[in-house]
């Protein structure tokens, strides 16, 4: 049971990772979506109140959090997404440049079946919660339509805050890491990163992500756990407002254009794209009665 549910973690801990290395698609979305969104900030706002008591040197309390993390669960999750990311950033690069309106119409594809996730999660919706999820999908689009930064060689300091930044959307279901650091200009310079092994880049990386992620978790969970059903109801409209990142025809800045003559091919890959989300829901529904 433990061995099953181990190898069920890393491959969600995989997509997760794939997730993470594809602009306009939220590793959050994806957590969401294999279920294991509400754990995972759970066990990463333990930990990091665990490393802010030892900080404040009160050791006995820093054990007593991290004694509630769910340490295999965590580490086997994290296993699978850096393993991902390690192959995603050799492999879903060249396809973005090779075939992007394609690559883009599979993204939203999986991204439009995910609304479903924290639709039915924010229970029963009033008029109310509708106009919230309104202006957030407004608020999204809006973000996502401004043009990308050109990419730039960052500064140590600079690498730091982007990781902070981007770390974010890996709690927060609709927005996208990549497309933060495609923004702002760093996507490139860290997937270049990713493949060349650059552990002086990832270092610094990795400790933006902590404090990035360390600022934000204990915010996300007290969030969940007093205003569950609005949470719900904003990344609903998140996650729809950031399709506009995925629109199939762009120019280099991200500027919509108008369909060309590959518009089956992008209706396939759509609709490829939301039938994988369907199928990851129905796995997952199925993981979950059997336990």
């Amino acid at each position: 049971m433990k061995l099953r549910q181990d190898l069920l973690n890393a491959i969600r801990g995989g997509l997760i990772g794939v997730a993470e290395v594809i602009p306009g698609v939220s590793g959050g979305t994806v957590a969401l979506v294999v279920g294991i969104y509400e754990r995972l900030i759970q066990s990463a706002s333990l930990f990091v109140s665990g490393a802010l008591a030892l900080l404040a040197l009160r050791p006995a309390e820093a054990v007593n959090f991290f004694r509630q993390v769910q340490w295999r669960f965590l580490l086997v999750l994290l296993g699978g997404m850096f393993a991902a990311i390690l192959g995603g950033a050799a492999l879903i690069e060249p396809l973005l440049e090779l075939y992007p309106s394609l690559a883009r119409a599979l993204f939203a594809g999986l991204i439009l079946a995910s609304l479903a996730v924290p639709y039915r999660l924010a229970g029963r919706w009033r008029a109310v919660h509708y106009l919230l999820a309104l202006l957030a999908a407004a608020v999204a689009f809006f973000l996502t339509s401004l043009p990308r930064a050109a990419e730039q060689d960052p500064l140590w300091w600079q690498i730091i805050a982007a990781a902070a930044i981007a770390v974010c959307a890996l709690a927060l279901p609709g927005v996208s890491g990549s497309f933060v650091l495609l923004a702002i200009g760093f996507y490139a310079s860290t997937i270049a990163a990713v493949n060349d092994r650059d552990f002086a880049y990832l270092g610094l990386f990795v400790l933006g992500a902590i404090i990035g992620l360390g600022s934000f978790a204990k915010l996300l969970e007290f969030v969940l756990a007093r205003y569950k059903t609005i949470t719900m109801v904003l990344m609903t409209g998140l996650m729809a407002g950031s399709l506009r990142a995925l629109w199939p025809w762009q120019n280099d800045e991200g500027a919509a254009l108008s369909p060309e003559s590959d518009l089956l091919w992008v209706v396939i890959f759509f609709a490829s794209g939301a039938a994988i989300v369907v199928g990851l829901i129905l796995v997952e529904a199925r993981v979950a009665k059997k336990d």
